[in-house]
């Protein structure tokens, strides 16, 4: 699909969160909404910003994801208004105006001081405002980020529109291209900040432009779930390599996860065997599933994995039961993902905000709804060997259920985690990225 073909999508994306946001004000007894997109906080003691996140709140009405300062007004029955932020500027460059076609679905007004955007929303009534920087209009403090309104728009970001389908789609894209480059790099003999670098380049985009920080993991880096770190060194020994690193584009994100072995062996089978249980998992994404159920299931998947591979001696019931399988896969098997990497709303189960609780004994599960056509999520499964976990289950009674001699085995390769992007659809589930994988090989 062309950029114009995508811009025709946005016309309707933008009248579908029109209707959404009406009626959220008018269940809150607001007459309008200002969104403010943020803008960057100053380092201490010094003169330099940290990078510029958006307030992912205005990135869902007009794709302007790197410019700080501008603000959105939406009064229903009414054209959507950008204020672009423009200031005289002699130290940055300001930006540009947008020309893209998606512009002739608003009012785009250039502001050069934020301050003067209060003179858009003074006569339209009782106005929301959502945003860092909200409580700077000056404005009622029941009317700055209001609870109710929030979570109502928060549970209907959910569900997609055919726009915000399409964009995840070209953010898995350009995911799978960082991927395919980062591997080879490994096989090249390449450190972690090597392959690194070789994904952003592929990706075309900027450390600061990644929906989040790349996890780049040699060996027992793995097993650590949000490994932090680039090592600039190779190790002695290169035994695997685990890489959760996403992409964005037009503000919406994707969150890829792959690992890869150095050598066959073992790990190798394990890894394989991960990836077969994982692709059936996607296939539970199904219009009407709960997803608890789904985090479950793959509870018991991967005991009966871990059984087959001689690392546990129970199948997966009894593996889940006995908290088995919680040593080795302690978080939850996937979340919300859309304008945000862990989008907001997924354990509210309507719209005033009722919790659906988590699975006794599983408090790490990010998504508890039940699934609908167009709500995108991760399914991603994980076996990790973790020190503090391991001895934890060494030092009770789950002790006699693990084979230590295979945990001691494949404990040097750190961990395993798979994570594809699905779409729940009427028809069922869409793997974006393995038809993204699919696309680039």
């Amino acid at each position: 699909m062309s950029a114009s073909s995508l811009d025709q999508l946005y016309k309707p994306h933008l009248q579908t969160l029109m209707r959404r946001t009406e009626h959220s004000l008018a269940a809150g007894g607001f007459d309008a909404l200002v969104i403010h997109a943020g803008s960057p906080p100053t380092q201490f003691l010094d003169d330099q910003d940290y990078p510029f996140k958006v307030n992912p709140h205005f990135k869902a009405w007009v794709p302007i994801v790197d410019n700080p300062g501008c603000i959105l007004v939406v009064k229903p029955g009414s054209r959507p208004k950008v204020l672009f932020h423009q200031p005289t500027d002699f130290w940055h460059k300001p930006a540009m105006l947008p020309q893209a076609l998606w512009t002739a679905e608003v009012d785009l007004v250039a502001m050069d001081e934020p301050s003067k955007g209060t003179l858009h929303w003074t006569n339209l009534g009782r106005v929301a405002h959502i945003g860092p920087d909200a409580s700077a209009a000056g404005t009622d403090p029941a009317s700055i980020n209001p609870a109710d309104l929030l979570t109502r728009l928060h549970y209907d970001r959910a569900v997609k529109t055919d726009y915000e389908l399409e964009c995840m789609r070209r953010a898995s894209e350009l995911g799978a291209r960082g991927h395919r480059a980062a591997l080879a790099e490994f096989r090249r003999g390449g450190s972690e900040y090597d392959a690194h670098m070789c994904y952003l380049q592929a990706c075309g985009q900027r450390e600061e432009e990644m929906p989040y920080n790349n996890i780049v993991a040699y060996n027992e880096n793995a097993a650590v779930l949000h490994y932090q770190h680039l090592e600039r060194a190779l190790p002695k020994s290169l035994r695997s390599f685990l890489i959760d690193a996403g992409a964005q584009y037009r503000g919406y994100a994707s969150d890829i996860t792959r690992t890869h072995s150095a050598a066959p062996g073992r790990f190798a089978d394990l890894v394989a065997a991960l990836d077969t249980a994982q692709q059936a998992l996607c296939g539970e994404i199904l219009a009407g599933r709960d997803y608890r159920d789904v985090h479950l299931s793959a509870h018991r998947a991967l005991g009966d994995v871990m059984q087959r591979t001689g690392l546990t001696k129970l199948p997966g019931q009894a593996a889940l039961e006995l908290g088995i399988t919680s040593v080795f896969f302690p978080h939850g098997i996937g979340h919300l993902l859309g304008l945000q990497v862990h989008d907001v709303g997924g354990v509210i189960g309507d719209a005033l905000g009722h919790e659906r609780q988590r699975p006794e004994g599983h408090p790490y599960l990010r998504l508890t709804r039940m699934l609908e056509p167009g709500v995108v999520v991760t399914v991603e499964p994980g076996i990790y060997f973790i020190d503090s976990l391991l001895a934890a289950a060494h030092a009770d009674s789950r002790r006699a259920h693990i084979d230590w001699g295979v945990v001691d085995e494949l404990r040097p390769y750190g961990g395993i985690r798979i994570e594809d992007n699905v779409a729940t659809t009427a028809a069922g589930p869409e793997n974006m990225t393995r038809d993204a994988f699919a696309r680039v090989a």
